[in-house]
């Protein structure tokens, strides 16, 4: 199953129309330094579903090196993008590839834990859109703190929630057991997100996997 979900990601990617050089920059050394940035396909989905929405407003939960970010902001000219990062070494990367790019009065990023820094956050709710793209243990947690922030119209984004194709496998055959729980996890959060009664959720088998979550009226 892995070859075959690998497969149809190099073909989608074959087609993709192609980056400025800066963003490929910023890719390859993401590959270098073994960032985890969204994959090619995931991107230009998340991207094409934000420009379809006219988010205006977006949360982003994982900041990273700023990748995502800076893609958001490159497709949406009228959007603001609020981004949280913990780890001090890409708070700082994100902070200045974000200046690099000239993207620092639009794109806002945050220094610190994204499940203590809910009040801070709040202040320029509410989110077109919330894309959470952090600790996969914590999607559950950062979902139920952060939802109540989202537009009444708005869209909940998760990244790599098929996770490579292993959670559609026999779990008790994955090895190491640290991926073998991580994979449970996000297996767990699937199956209640897709089974929130106040949620309309679909998955996306592009990139590693992308939820889109929308609030039922």
């Amino acid at each position: 199953m892995n070859d075959r979900y690998e497969q149809i990601n190099e073909y989608i990617n074959a087609m993709l129309k192609p980056r400025p050089d800066k963003v490929k920059k910023l890719e390859a050394y993401a590959k270098e330094h073994h960032v985890p940035i969204m994959e090619e396909a995931g991107i230009e989905v998340l991207l094409q579903m934000l420009s379809i929405q006219q988010a205006k407003n977006i949360l982003e939960i994982g900041a990273a090196i700023g990748y995502s970010a800076i893609r958001m902001a490159l497709e949406l000219p009228d959007a603001n993008i609020y981004t949280i990062e913990r780890d001090d070494k890409r708070y700082e990367e994100a902070v200045n590839n974000i200046k690099d790019f000239e993207m620092d009065k639009r794109i806002h990023v945050m220094h610190g834990d994204a499940l203590e820094l809910s009040e801070s956050v709040r202040v320029t709710a509410p989110y077109d859109a919330i894309f959470i793209d952090a600790a996969k243990g914590q999607y559950t947690n950062f979902f139920e703190l952060y939802e109540p922030m989202l537009a009444p119209d708005g869209v909940i984004f998760t990244d790599n929630v098929l996770f490579k194709g292993l959670v559609a496998q026999n779990h008790s055959d994955i090895e190491p057991k640290r991926r073998r729980k991580l994979v449970e996890k996000i297996d767990q959060y699937n199956q209640w997100l897709m089974n929130r009664p106040d949620y309309q959720t679909v998955i996306l088998p592009v990139g590693d996997g992308i939820a889109i979550s929308k609030k039922k009226r």
